[in-house]
């Protein structure tokens, strides 16, 4: 399938989103990454093709995954309006939820109404090794050598324990894009999601890294998304338990196209 990359909309409206997007990741004031750890390579200065590209954990910024994944994003939500794709949107795993704050301000920015973004995180980090399956927390990247343990531990827990809701509903006020077309899933995804009073999705987006999380997410909500509407994973290509996961529940009936958006994530088109 080809996606139109061109826009069909106003060029207000593609400043305006350029401007968020710079915003979102912070490329207006370049805040250090808070990690020295191997995702993000030795030193703590700000790095503009680290950011852009996703490659560091940002210490103020309400998105980590960079200029390039935001542009993504932006572009299969304009192919959904296009096509009139119907559903709301969702991201599971939102962290400082930057990339749900985008999502509310392309609809805007398109006068898109009648679609809800749904913003469905624990708010209080990843769920405890005892609370999930063997399969979760056996990627290498979750084994952290002796060597680099007290450099770092403390900043990827300070990482991974991500925003509260609190925190995340004030990101969304500040921006001016908090109203009844953002709503809020705070809890386990196994506990919120099942039950979760969305009938259609047109885009699914996936960042909660683990084996257990990514399955239930994709066990709860694929059914739901419209045919014809996306699917991202942020973290295929990062975490092997993460994209093992996402074979696990599309086979053996898949007959869809993975395609990478950088190093790390990847989308496809529901058929």
């Amino acid at each position: 399938m080809t996606i139109e990359r061109s826009s069909r909309f106003d060029s207000g409206s593609e400043l305006y989103l350029d401007l968020l997007k710079r915003c979102l990741i912070n490329s207006i004031y370049e805040d250090p990454p808070i990690s020295r750890g191997r995702k993000c390579g030795a030193g703590s200065e700000y790095k503009q093709a680290d950011r852009f590209t996703g490659r560091d954990w940002p210490s103020r910024a309400h998105t980590m995954i960079g200029f390039e994944r935001l542009s993504n994003l932006q572009v299969l939500i304009r192919d959904l309006l296009a096509r009139n794709v119907p559903g709301d949107l969702l991201e599971a795993g939102v962290w400082r939820g930057g990339a749900t704050v985008f999502m509310r301000g392309i609809l805007k920015a398109h006068r898109a109404e009648g679609r809800v973004v749904w913003v469905a995180d624990s708010f209080r980090g990843f769920p405890p090794p005892r609370d999930v399956s063997e399969k979760s927390y056996t990627s290498a990247e979750f084994a952290i050598p002796t060597s680099e343990r007290k450099s770092i531990l403390g900043e990827m827990i300070q990482l991974q324990r991500g925003a509260s809701l609190e925190a995340v509903r004030a990101t969304f006020e500040r921006y001016g894009l908090l109203d009844s077309c953002v709503r809020f899933l705070p809890g386990w995804f196994r506990e919120t999601l099942p039950a979760a009073p969305i009938e259609r999705l047109a885009l699914l987006r996936i960042d909660c890294d683990l084996y257990d999380s990514t399955l239930e997410v994709l066990q709860s909500l694929y059914p739901r998304v419209s045919p014809g509407g996306y699917i991202i994973v942020d973290d295929y290509n990062t975490f092997a338990e993460c994209r093992q996961a996402v074979h696990d529940y599309l086979k053996p009936s898949f007959d869809g196209t993975i395609t990478p958006i950088d190093a790390d994530a990847v989308f496809w088109c529901k058929v």
